[in-house]
């Protein structure tokens, strides 16, 4: 398993009978990734040491800053990431309010968005899902997140893992701009609740379906009403929950 990933560490493991055993246990790394748009510093994400391009590429994305075609360069250096994009109204208001000392990354709020894929999934692809969502990193550490992009015939596109469940959307996104995915007719699986920063994500980047084997937050709910996401919850093998714009899921009655 990659280092970047994990570390191992010695700790005692104590049972209940009383035996206690000294051992290493393999755990989830933790960085700090420093992210600079066209020159401005735009976030320090904590993130798993690891695919720290498709996680800056995904989040200025994912937050509304630019689309997948803005994108002009990307330079990498350790845990410092140079993004450059295209200037436009977006990257104008967030610039502005950056420089003005205000918080935050994001430009567009759910208002603004409405994904115009008409992509319809049957629960076939969906319940084929279920083979995407553990990884070996999350078996070894159980502290990991995964997010994956999942085609209509339920095939895996792409899969990202790390610490955070935010940043393993952002990663996977990235990972489709910088390989020029077609995401419109996809759906995003993710390990992880789904707040409307979550799915607010997936609207940004024009995914047309979110599908997570958690719960969902009322306000992901809206957000993905608000939005034209389809949102599905509690994934396992033998059921799933439909909770917004149930048509993007080809089911009868």
């Amino acid at each position: 398993m990659p280092d970047r990933y994990t570390k191992n560490y010695p700790a005692t493991t104590i049972y209940k009978n009383g035996t206690a055993v000294d051992l290493n246990i393999l755990v989830a790394r933790e960085d700090s990734v420093e992210l600079f748009v066209n020159g401005t510093h735009a976030a320090s994400i904590l993130s798993s040491p690891a695919e720290v391009r498709e996680l800056a590429v995904g989040h200025v994305i994912c937050e509304g800053i630019t689309g997948f075609d803005g994108i002009l360069d990307v330079q990498v250096d350790g845990m410092k990431v140079d993004i450059y994009v295209e200037r436009n109204e977006d990257f104008n208001i967030w610039h502005e309010l950056r420089s003005s000392g205000g918080l935050g990354i994001r430009c567009q709020t759910d208002e603004d968005i409405n994904v115009r894929s008409d992509a319809v999934f049957s629960p076939e692809s969906i319940y084929s899902g279920n083979r995407f969502l553990e990884s070996d990193v999350y078996r070894l550490t159980n502290g990991t997140h995964l997010a994956a992009l999942v085609t209509s015939k339920g095939e895996l596109a792409a899969q990202a893992i790390d610490i955070g469940r935010h940043n393993a959307i952002d990663k996977v996104i990235g990972h489709a701009a910088l390989s020029g995915l077609d995401v419109s007719g996809m759906y995003l699986l993710s390990t992880g609740r789904q707040s409307a920063g979550m799915v607010l994500k997936a609207a940004r980047a024009g995914v047309p379906l979110v599908v997570t084997k958690s719960a969902p937050f009322d306000s992901g709910i809206e957000a993905a009403k608000r939005t034209g996401i389809g949102l599905v919850a509690f994934l396992s093998g033998k059921k799933m929950s439909v909770f917004a714009n149930k048509w993007r899921i080809a089911v009868n009655g």
